[in-house]
């Protein structure tokens, strides 16, 4: 039965994730590059320096920076260690050039999406704020297209439930651990009708405790703890990537070489492993989306409670998550994985990584996968607080502002963590493009039908910037 429902959830990611999704994605960034002007390249400077600079005045619940951490928090996963891995062992090093694209046109969209979650945010009476693609629909496209809206709200609420934010992030973590721990399976016990480890279990119920106490919190504490755990963690992560492509210098030519080449050749990159550019493009936009969440409309609810007033800014703010997430760290995993030639020996998912780590640091093999694992845990940790704090505000406009239903939501994604360390990896990854798929839709629809309004925004936000030195 499980294996018939496995397949069944591999034909629908397939039909999801297929030419039409990845032709729409990426031809709205495009669109929205051309109509921008390239704005992810002339004002990218200008976008790092906002991001570590906080406005002044502005109406919110958390500062620009803390919401750029938060929306961090929740793509900063295992997306970059896993993800990558699983594109390039699927479709070979092309695969991070499409990554790549993805994220180059992701700019231009992210940015749109920070400008629309400010511009049509709901400011409540208490000073609470709700905002995102739920909010741009309704106000921005009219009421008629509330059905979109809503639409959108339920699939944010299952991409949270049983996607990006329990199953694939607490699975990812449980794995790491226990190949550190317990990689032969030497210690394991019989639950829900089959063998775990020992770690695998331990490893769960820890993650599902740690979240339980930040996420009953609130916003003001999954903003609090991104604040200090994702710089951290990924300047952490970054040290030690660049320290193995230091270590192995030589070769980054020729991976690079490989990557450019494998997009548009796989075969004589691969030497056949890889079927075809279609499977090395799916794999790498579909892992790049997953990863920096461009396009899914997730980041703007949390770039909806930055205290900020001009839209424009914070959609600055909002564009530099795809340049940290994707051009930066995925960059570094996907050249450590090619470089070791870690992505065509049989394995799969974080062992991809590891084995990358190992052999391409000059450290013991333990140490190496300790700090892998480390680092993973804390990704992996953040994204599963970042994603409640989506899933919640989904739910909060879905259900009308039911806040007995947010804290129903709050125990059944606690649940749902403590039982993602049981689900098979491919099965998770499945769900979670199939979900990722279905929301971005509606948002990208908006997008692209309120082009003009982020244009127009644009065009007068720098205009006033020239004759004045305080916004």
């Amino acid at each position: 039965m499980f294996e018939k429902i496995n397949e069944w959830i591999k034909w629908l990611d397939g039909a999801i994730w297929g030419l039409p999704l990845i032709i729409f994605i990426l031809a709205a960034g495009i669109f929205m590059t051309i109509r921008l002007g390239g704005l992810q390249i002339r004002k990218l400077p200008k976008a790092l320096k906002y991001m570590v600079k906080n406005e002044e005045g502005g109406h919110g619940e958390v500062s620009s920076f803390g919401a750029l951490c938060t929306a961090l928090s929740a793509t900063i996963g295992t997306g970059n260690i896993v993800g990558v891995a699983t594109a390039v062992v699927a479709g070979g090093p092309g695969a991070l050039f499409w990554m790549w694209i993805a994220a180059f046109f992701g700019m231009a969209t992210k940015f749109s999406e920070g400008v629309l979650a400010i511009k049509y945010r709901h400011i409540c009476e208490d000073g609470h704020v709700l905002g995102g693609p739920f909010y741009y629909i309704e106000k921005g496209m009219g009421k008629r297209w509330k059905w979109l809206a809503k639409l959108f709200a339920f699939f944010g609420m299952c991409v949270g439930l049983f996607g990006i934010g329990t199953f694939t992030q607490v699975n990812g973590i449980s794995s790491a651990v226990k190949n550190f721990f317990d990689a032969d399976s030497r210690h394991t016990v019989n639950l829900f009708g089959a063998e775990y480890s020992y770690t695998v279990i331990i490893a769960g119920v820890i993650v599902a405790v740690c979240v339980a106490l930040v996420i009953l919190g609130g916003l003001g504490r999954i903003a609090q703890v991104s604040q200090i755990v994702v710089p951290f963690m990924a300047i952490i992560y970054v040290v030690f990537c660049v320290l193995l492509l230091g270590f192995n210098y030589q070769a980054i030519p020729n991976a690079l070489a490989a990557i450019v080449e494998g997009a548009f050749n796989p075969q004589a990159v691969t030497g056949g492993i890889v079927g075809s550019i279609a499977i090395a493009m799916q794999m790498g936009i579909a892992r790049g989306i997953f990863s920096n969440e461009a396009g899914l409309g997730s980041a703007p609810i949390a770039a909806a409670a930055a205290k900020t007033k001009e839209p424009v800014r914070q959609g600055l703010v909002s564009m530099t998550g795809t340049f940290i997430d994707t051009i930066v760290i995925c960059t570094m995993t996907g050249l450590c994985i090619v470089i070791t030639g870690s992505w065509n020996v049989g394995l799969e998912g974080v062992a991809v990584t590891t084995r990358a780590f190992q052999n391409g640091l000059p450290f013991d093999p333990k140490i190496a996968s300790f700090i892998l694992m480390a680092c993973l845990v804390f990704f992996a940790f953040t994204t599963i607080l970042g994603w409640d704090y989506y899933g919640e505000r989904c739910l909060e406009y879905f259900s009308g502002g039911s806040q007995k239903a947010v804290l129903i939501y709050r125990w059944l994604y606690i649940l749902a963590v403590f039982f993602g360390p049981y689900m098979t990896v491919e099965a998770v990854w499945n769900i979670a493009d199939i979900f990722n798929g279905l929301m971005a839709f509606p948002n990208l629809i908006a997008i692209v039908a309120l082009s003009g309004v982020v244009c127009k925004e644009t065009r007068d936000y720098f205009k006033r910037l020239k004759e004045r030195s305080d916004i």
